[in-house]
């Protein structure tokens, strides 16, 4: 069974567990996700994107879980995430993906459910990642 996706999850602690999510200006709230290269192992595609897609260096630390996204079929992998430098409470960073986008990153608190702002297929993946964590997360 070969993943399509990965998707690095980036966590911070503060009053609560937050995740680092963004805004996409045509796609709504996203997480950061993207194909995995035939033959690239999952924690080096979601260390990629991270980069690729949030301009940060990451390094993966533990493997999530895998997810069929219900939406599209495609087989995600979760991978948890350090980034050793302070990330700020919101950024913008130019992604060269599909001709060049203006992304909006953003801490959502895990413990809130997400709004209507959040493609679906997002919301979904939120509800994975949380199971994935386990309680209290």
């Amino acid at each position: 069974m070969s993943v399509d996706k990965a998707c690095p999850v980036v966590l911070r602690r503060r009053e609560t567990l937050e995740i680092l999510a963004f805004e996409h200006p045509l796609a709504g709230l996203q997480l950061v996700k993207g194909s995995v290269e035939p033959g690239e192992p999952t924690d080096i595609a979601a260390a990629r994107e991270l980069f690729e897609e949030a301009g940060i260096q990451g390094t993966t630390v533990r493997a999530l879980g895998t997810w069929r996204a219900p939406a599209t079929g495609h087989l995600w992998a979760f991978h948890e995430c350090h980034v050793a430098q302070p990330l700020p409470e919101t950024w913008v960073h130019h992604a060269e993906d599909d001709g060049g986008h203006e992304f909006r990153f953003f801490w959502h608190p895990l413990t809130s459910e997400p709004s209507e702002a959040w493609h679906q297929l997002f919301k979904d993946a939120l509800g994975f990642i949380r199971l994935s964590l386990g309680p209290p997360y």
